[in-house]
């Protein structure tokens, strides 16, 4: 256990969350870590920021800390929903929809997610993960920029957690082209900053 960046790494993430209405995770990620997914700055807010979770069979804990917490800013996106576990959910002040799910795996369709988010005017997604998600986001070409954080520690082994899992781009050509990047220290750590598409900010 205990975490691999350092606090002024953590501390920027805290401020990429304030820049951001919405912050998306998959439930896999509550499951494994069980984190609040807040904007701690203490920053003021254009509105507050909506905790989003790709749950496609509604698995989220009600004991986990986001369902604890949770004050009509916790969506969860799923593809099929049972109407016990949903009530459940509703119960504990989650709001529940149906996203359609045309992809093979039976998960929620990134482009019914997208649309979904710019239906309820979520201008900024962050997406924190984990693996699967960041893999279903960069295959929908929907990703407009990433931010790679970096410590100078190697865990290795086959237990270790990779960026991005699932099909992967078939050929070279295919990747996923991070252009326009900056490079950010934090202490020992560093993070890659640079976009996907041609949306480069100032």
């Amino acid at each position: 256990g205990g975490w691999i960046t350092s606090e002024p790494a953590r501390a920027h993430v805290q401020a990429l969350r304030h820049q951001h209405d919405a912050i998306m995770v998959g439930v896999g990620t509550i499951i494994a870590d069980n984190p609040l997914l807040t904007d701690r700055t203490g920053r003021p807010r254009r509105r507050p920021l909506l905790r989003v979770i790709v749950d496609s069979k509604l698995r989220l804990p009600l004991e986990s800390r986001i369902v604890q917490t949770a004050q009509n800013d916790v969506l969860v996106l799923c593809s099929f929903a049972e109407e016990k576990r949903k009530k459940q959910l509703l119960d504990h002040g989650i709001r529940v929809e149906q996203i359609p799910t045309p992809t093979t795996d039976g998960r929620p369709a990134m482009s019914g997610i997208a649309r979904r988010m710019g239906e309820m005017e979520i201008t900024s997604l962050l997406i924190e993960g984990g693996a699967t998600i960041n893999w279903t986001a960069l295959a929908s070409d929907l990703v407009d920029k990433v931010f790679l954080y970096y410590a100078p520690k190697i865990l290795a082994g086959t237990g270790s957690v990779p960026f991005a899992a699932g099909d992967g781009f078939p050929r070279m050509s295919d990747a996923a082209y991070v252009k326009a990047i900056r490079l950010h220290r934090f202490g020992e750590d560093f993070a890659v900053e640079g976009y996907l598409h041609d949306v480069y900010a100032p």
